[in-house]
């Protein structure tokens, strides 16, 4: 609970109507996208722009009241649930294109910024932001960096963090540092631009971003793979890779899936086969056309039972929207639905897929698999029930078999969710203890008085943990 002078400095900073501390205002800020994650904040503040940004940061920094930024809540590690309380930090009023610049081929934002609006404005202008997560529609470009957010043209284009150029960040203390800008080459000191995406506002709050901005591909085309083999698609994954050949997008949907969501989209996907492969290339035509025969041919060379090309971009676009809203149909189904994102080398994708669907039948739970196959993220994802304790218990034993044998592919914990509080427990798996105590001094020399998003990242226990705090 904050004590009333507090409260007073922070309503004198953004105003009266900016700082909420009812309880009924603050409940929908006590969770995020996670199951199992909940914990009330003591306030939620929205200032108006960086200055107030930094007079709050200063203000708890004196008082050590823990800072959650938080964008539109999409978030799937508990990356936003405030599990020490404290002020969620609101960017309501922080949504602005600040600037397209077409001549240095860069875009600065602000941190509320929806994604699907920036994609919008820039392609209104012939240019092409890349990075496309699943919940583009609602997420913020504070959260796209906070986690250094994927998306389906992950596998040609990158992520979020190969496109942040510049940051303006707000310290814990109060000071406002700017790193990199609108430069092709920049090596003076350390990279403080890349070092602050995908810290998930453990070190900091990033005010605004100068991000880079490419030319829209001339054309594209879209295929559909279909497999009565789930292994057998996941070969074709390797092989394509393994053929020099990258696609914009190379998903994968296995049947329970792609049941539901055909029943939730109603595009015509089918549902009497085992798994699909979503393929799209884009790029000048002649290369497009090569590119998609030769993935065509070498689908067919493992197994595809049959390839559709989408005769339009209609056609194509609802394929992407169906993937798109694979979490969304599955979550229909049960009262819990627990995604992760285990993530191996394009060669490993096969083996993974056969690990995921022992580890299910070993621990007797139902888990769909979806994801970015071509980068080798995958989507195992768990239909469960939190008020069921024993499942709940062999879902968590099967996550954490999953972890295991993704480090020991080569592979990490997680690809494009974050850590956060939900996968704190199994961070040590990926960087041993000698990475984890690297990465406690940096947090230690930015964070001292561990304000910033207290309580992710760094675990306090081995195991996941259920937290609810009202």
């Amino acid at each position: 609970m904050l004590n009333d002078k507090v409260k007073h400095e922070l309503i004198s900073i953004v105003g009266a109507d900016n700082v909420q501390d009812s309880r009924a205002s603050l409940l929908v800020y006590s969770y995020d996208a996670t199951p199992q994650f909940q914990s009330m904040p003591d306030a939620v503040v929205a200032p108006r722009n960086t200055d107030e940004v930094a007079e709050v940061l200063k203000l708890c920094n004196e008082h050590h009241i823990p800072v959650v930024p938080r964008g539109s809540g999409t978030n799937l590690s508990a990356g936003t649930t405030p599990v020490e309380g404290g002020i969620v930090l609101l960017f309501k009023h922080m949504q602005d294109i600040v600037e397209i610049d077409e001549e240095n081929l860069t875009v600065t934002v602000q941190p509320g910024l929806i994604t699907l609006d920036l994609i919008n404005a820039v392609e209104a202008r012939g240019l092409f932001y890349p990075p496309d997560p699943s919940s583009m529609k609602i997420s913020t470009m504070g959260g796209n960096l906070n986690e250094n957010s994927g998306g389906l043209r992950g596998l040609k284009y990158g992520v979020t963090r190969d496109y942040v150029m510049g940051l303006e960040v707000v310290l814990p203390n109060g000071d406002i540092i700017h790193t990199g800008g609108k430069l092709a080459k920049d090596v003076a000191g350390y990279d403080l631009t890349r070092l602050f995406v995908g810290s998930e506002g453990t070190l900091g709050v990033i005010t605004e971003a100068t991000m880079k901005l490419v030319p829209m591909p001339e054309t594209k085309k879209t295929i559909l793979a279909l497999y009565e083999d789930i292994e057998a698609a996941a070969e074709a994954v390797s092989s394509i890779i393994a053929h020099r050949i990258i696609p914009t997008t190379l998903e994968f949907l296995d049947r329970p899936t792609l049941k539901v969501v055909e029943e939730y989209a109603q595009i015509g996907l089918p549902t009497d086969i085992e798994a699909v492969l979503l393929i799209e290339q884009d790029g000048p035509q002649e290369v497009v056309d090569h590119d998609i025969e030769k993935i065509a041919a070498l689908c067919r060379d493992n197994q595809a039972i049959r390839v559709d090309v989408a005769k339009s971009e209609l056609e194509a676009d609802a394929l992407r929207t169906a993937r798109r809203t694979a979490l969304s149909a599955l979550a229909r189904l049960k009262p819990t639905t627990i995604l992760e994102d285990a993530t191996v080398p394009r060669s490993k994708i096969a083996e993974m897929v056969r690990a995921i669907n022992d580890i299910a039948r070993e621990y007797k739970v139902d888990i769909c698999t979806f994801g970015h196959a071509g980068d080798g993220n995958l989507h195992p994802t768990c239909l469960t029930d939190v008020r069921n304790k024993e499942e709940i218990h062999r879902v968590e034993q099967a996550f954490e078999a999953i972890f295991h044998q993704a480090v020991e592919l080569g592979g990490t914990i997680t690809g494009e969710h974050g850590v956060g509080a939900m996968k704190s427990p199994y961070l040590h798996l990926k960087l041993g203890d000698e990475g984890i105590a690297a990465m406690k001094g940096i947090k230690q020399a930015f964070d001292p008085n561990n304000i910033m998003n207290p309580g992710k990242m760094f675990a306090k226990s081995e195991r996941k943990r259920v937290v609810v705090h009202t």
